[in-house]
């Protein structure tokens, strides 16, 4: 390589590279390591709320009812998940402009290609 040694020594190898030769995601051109959404290990989770739609203790409703979660499914959820900002439906009238409102413009929007019998059921009871 043309140049001083300084500036052919930015070249070589970096000692950084021994501690990452068996990482688990491949390098990109530039050096970056892609990660393609595969998990490094499949283990598997317990769901953090049981999908019951019968019986004392369910969390969801059926879709006769409208599917969706019950109001006891999303303490429970919250309960298990601090932080989480889940809120039931938004069944009834409301302003047009409200928070409520919105909230229901949003989920009508983001679902709109749902075509499954639960899906409807649950566009159905939030008023899509």
């Amino acid at each position: 390589m043309p140049g001083s040694t300084l500036q052919n020594n930015m070249f070589d190898a970096s000692p950084v590279k021994q501690f990452t030769m068996n990482h688990p995601m491949p390098v990109t051109s530039c050096g970056r390591r892609r990660n393609d959404g595969s998990p490094l290990e499949k283990r598997k989770r317990k769901p953090d709320v049981r999908k019951t739609t019968k019986g004392k203790n369910r969390n969801f409703r059926t879709t006769k009812e409208g599917a969706g979660m019950t109001s006891k499914g999303v303490k429970a959820y919250r309960r298990k998940n601090p932080g989480s900002k889940l809120k039931t439906a938004v069944t009834g009238k409301v302003k047009p402009g409200s928070k409520a409102a919105k909230r229901r413009k949003s989920f009508c929007a983001r679902s709109k290609g749902w075509t499954g019998e639960r899906g409807k059921a649950a566009r159905r009871r939030w008023k899509c």
